[in-house]
């Protein structure tokens, strides 16, 4: 079976994370993603290192396996009327220009679908194409005034997630964005424009803290490990560190007061149902860690576990690939000799596995054969 987006071409104007973790889902799903580079440079993150590969940077790599390069001068008359060709064959445009930066060289998407109306073209940009258009949007940036980091960390310490993270969850708007545009194409015959922003998709990822924002009025703060709206549900304390215990309904914390030792727990007027536990939090904490101190971090896991209660230790990110490999996941994929393997790609099929992983193409890769594909009348 071929998979699910095999035959689509998609020209990738797209630099740095969001855009390009865009093409990688795309390209996983089997289309041909052209990403367009500028001549002896190539995208920003080839140079964002270390760590650095025989290619260039494992940044650059995680957002560009499976794709072709081609260097492109968009300053250059002959390598521009290359670029608006690219663009009028393709399927998808994927871009993250300054607003009106492809305009003036003939790639906005009135430009574009004017010779290609079924294409879908789609922008990425830090705070949409109103009033934000000039402002520069980078993760950490939206991370900060975007709300973020005011409920991430110890209360004090604003904090920012450890990767960046509304880059990717933008990304992954946008490839449910590109992916319902073609769906529409499919009866309509007609491509439209789709765009994302960082601000509006970390707004979107807000989910409950949002919720209860809306709800109230207040903004939500700062807890550290902990959940405003369940307990226990945060990181606790045993004898030789922490694990995390997430309780979500009163069942689960019955079984856990039960391997704790403090069955008596679970009928506690304190403690028995999950609003009294937020609310006496502190002293829900204080006894169970308590009990945890008694032994070690793994021996509580593996008895807590063993009845049905999550939790687990604090793993690192090797621990993590570990984790996953012994649940059978196969979180990595080999993508060439000489290129560090790569995260197997989440999504799973039946009928249509991804099965064709590449290498994450050398700056300019494929010039030679995407300009001649280009300059054909009749391409194939």
């Amino acid at each position: 079976m071929t998979a699910p987006l095999h035959g689509l071409v998609v020209a990738d104007f797209s630099r740095v994370l969001a855009g390009p973790l865009a093409g990688v889902t795309l390209a996983d799903l089997g289309a041909t993603v052209i990403k367009v580079e500028r001549p002896g440079v190539g995208d920003d993150t080839r140079h964002w290192g270390p760590p650095w590969t025989d290619n260039s940077s494992s940044y650059f790599e995680c957002a560009n396996r499976s794709k072709q390069s081609v260097e492109l001068d968009l300053g250059d008359e002959t390598d521009r009327a290359l670029a608006i060709e690219l663009a009028r064959r393709a399927d998808v445009v994927l871009e993250n220009y300054r607003d009106g930066a492809l305009a003036r060289r003939g790639l906005s998407y009135e430009q574009v679908s004017a010779s290609n109306p079924g294409v879908v073209y789609a922008s990425i940009t830090g705070f949409g194409s109103h009033r934000g258009r000039d402002l520069a949007g980078y993760d950490f940036l939206v991370q900060a005034v975007g709300g973020l980091m005011s409920i991430t960390g110890e209360p004090g310490q604003p904090t920012k997630v450890g990767v960046a993270l509304v880059d990717i969850l933008t990304a992954k708007d946008a490839v449910v964005g590109i992916l319902a545009a073609l769906r529409t194409r499919e009866s309509t015959g007609r491509g439209q424009r789709v765009e994302v922003n960082l601000l509006s998709s970390l707004l979107g990822s807000l989910a409950n803290q949002a919720s209860a924002y809306l709800a109230t009025g207040e903004s939500p703060i700062q807890m550290g490990n902990r959940h405003p709206s369940i307990a226990p549900y945060e990181t606790l304390t045993a004898a030789d560190g922490s694990l995390a215990v997430s309780c979500g309904n009163d069942g689960q914390f019955r079984k856990l007061a039960e391997v704790l030792g403090v069955p008596e727990a679970a009928d506690d007027a304190l403690f028995a149902t999950n609003a009294a536990r937020v609310q006496n939090r502190l002293e829900l904490a204080a006894l169970l860690e308590s009990r945890l101190a008694t032994g070690p971090v793994t021996d509580w896991v593996d008895r807590l576990t063993a009845v049905g209660v999550p939790a687990g230790a604090i793993g690192s990110i090797s621990d993590a690939f570990a984790l996953a490999e012994r649940l059978g996941l196969k979180p990595t994929v080999d993508v060439g000799p000489g290129a560090p393997p790569q995260v197997r790609n989440p999504i799973t099929f039946s009928a249509t596995p991804i099965t064709q992983y590449s290498a994450p193409p050398r700056l300019g890769e494929h010039t030679h054969d995407i300009r001649q594909w280009l300059t054909k009348e009749n391409p194939s």
